[in-house]
């Protein structure tokens, strides 16, 4: 497991939780709203240049840009392509 702003561009991954932090402490309650929840798929689809910040994401068919200390809040697993 870990978190969002840490996983490789093109790979599909699984969210499996969205947490605040002390630093952004309406984080979780936000990223669910747009739909970051538990069991979706997400691909980082790239970072910006330089400081790769935002970082552009896809949840199903739709497109964010989110700030690394938000991808921060957001824990990920690799997808499983064998199931």
């Amino acid at each position: 497991m870990q978190q969002l702003h840490q996983a490789k561009i093109g790979q599909a991954y699984r969210i499996v939780a969205v947490r605040h932090s002390q630093a952004m402490p309406e984080c979780d309650r936000q990223l669910n709203e747009l739909g970051f929840m538990p069991g979706e798929q997400i691909v980082l689809l790239r970072r910006a240049m330089p400081g790769a910040d935002p970082l552009v994401v896809r949840i199903g068919m739709s497109t964010f840009a989110l700030r690394s200390a938000e991808a921060a809040c957001v824990e990920v697993e690799l997808e499983d392509t064998h199931g």
